[in-house]
Order: C-alpha cells, then structure tokens, then sequence
C-alpha cells in the first residue's frame, strides 16, 4: 500500500512539472509559426526585413511553450549552420546577426526594433 500511494504521489508531482506529453505537439506547432514567418517574409518580400521575420518565427514559436521555444532554436540554429556551408553570399557577420535577432524573438524582444519601415501591417 506504500508504494502505491508512493508512486501515485510522485506520478501527481512529475505530472504537474513535467507536463512531457506537450512537447512534441509544441514542437510542430513552433515548426509551423517558423513556417509561417518564413512564408510571410518571401510573400513580402521587403527590403531589409529578414532579421524581423526572423524574430517574429522565433518569438510566435517560444510564446507556445517548451517544445515550441526548442523547435525555433533547432531551425534556427540548422538554417545559419546550413547557410554557411554553401555560398550564401551573406557572410559570417550577416549570420551571427540572424542568430541575435533569433534569440531576441525567443527571449520575447520587442520585435518592432526590427521592423523595417513601410512593411505592411498584415506582417
């Protein structure tokens, strides 16, 4: 009887922390607010406006949860390392600066820091 009412009380205690069950729906959710972010900045196609659809992915995705905040970062992290492995024409500095704005968007910045003048309001 002890240890079941052992293992009930931890299963309540893990259960309420953990919460494990959301990550993977998060994390596909995060993986559509990415998609979503990166369809809406090719559809725009504004000058100057890739570092707020980069934060704007980031933070749609991290505002969901753990599994979404870690999606973002995955995506992120595998865009910049493929970046750099063909000729992007971008360079080092261009990369690392996506990389500031992407953890901007995650940490929940402001992303109107990034928004360049004159994009429409739908974005």
């Amino acid at each position: 009887m002890k240890l079941l009412l052992a293992g009930l009380v931890v299963f309540l205690v893990v259960e309420t922390h953990a919460q494990w069950y959301r990550f993977p729906v998060e994390a596909a959710q995060g993986s559509r607010d990415m998609w979503r972010a990166y369809s809406d900045m090719r559809e725009a196609n504004w000058k100057n406006s890739d570092k707020y659809f980069h934060a704007r992915g980031n933070q749609d995705a991290a505002a969901r949860g753990a599994g979404s905040r870690w999606a973002a970062e995955v995506i992120s992290n595998g865009r910049e390392w493929a970046q750099g492995l063909g000729d992007s024409g971008r360079g080092r500095e261009d990369s690392e600066a996506d990389q500031v704005a992407n953890r901007h968007g995650r940490d929940g910045g402001d992303l109107n820091i990034y928004r360049p003048k004159g994009l429409p309001e739908k974005y």
